[in-house]
């Protein structure tokens, strides 16, 4: 089960993944259940991104709603 804040940071990174702290403890836990990962970017940096798997548990979350 997802915690209020990695939920909330699981959306942010859907919608801006610019955004987001590279810091931020709830990536790690994000990774760690395969919802989101890294993506190298041209200019050499990592930009978290939404997996296919995140993507689902987005969707299955905005059907509750």
């Amino acid at each position: 089960m997802l915690s209020p804040h990695e939920l909330a940071t699981l959306l942010l990174l859907k919608d801006a993944p610019e955004r987001i702290d590279s810091d931020r403890a709830e990536l790690g836990a994000l990774r760690e259940l395969q919802l989101i990962a890294n993506e190298p970017t041209g200019s050499g940096f990592c930009f978290p991104r939404v997996t296919a798997r995140g993507d689902a548990v987005l969707r299955a979350f905005a059907r509750v709603l």
